[in-house]
């Protein structure tokens, strides 16, 4: 199903975004499509330098699988900035991923960060800033 068809078949209005997660995008969407990832981080470079627009509370995502096939639909309910060694041990729970801990998501985000950074010839730090946002699941697929 396209992002199209599952946000007309929700039954939602206005306008929507359609992505997927960066690193295990199918993984990572069923884990939201079942609500128990319910937070994503991104660099915040990666915003200036794209030009793109923070997320917005309120604002309806599609969740796309690697296939581009719509899994979900989300809600963002907060956002915020924070460098990456302030990220807090509630919000590497609520990604939902692994064994979700802190010392976890440092890893894998320090990992991915490092990558995604380094790509466009920036460094990455420990004071490198991050954009944590949060969601809800509010339509899936299989409804």
């Amino acid at each position: 199903m396209t992002a199209q068809e599952l946000w007309e078949k929700s039954g939602l209005t206005g306008e929507y975004e359609a992505w997927a997660f960066g690193d295990v995008p199918d993984a990572l969407a069923e884990l939201t499509a079942r609500g128990i990832k319910t937070a994503t981080s991104s660099a915040y470079e990666l915003y200036t330098i794209e030009g793109e627009a923070l997320p917005r509370v309120g604002e309806y995502s599609v969740i796309l699988n690697s296939k581009k096939e719509a899994v979900c639909i989300v809600k963002t309910t907060a956002v915020s900035v924070v460098p990456f060694d302030e990220v807090t041990a509630l919000h590497a729970w609520k990604e939902g991923e692994d064994d979700r801990s802190l010392q976890n998501w440092r890893r894998v985000h320090r990992e991915f960060f490092t990558r995604e950074l380094s790509a466009l010839q920036r460094a990455f730090s420990e004071k490198t800033l991050v954009v944590c946002e949060e969601f809800e699941a509010v339509f899936n697929a299989r409804d």
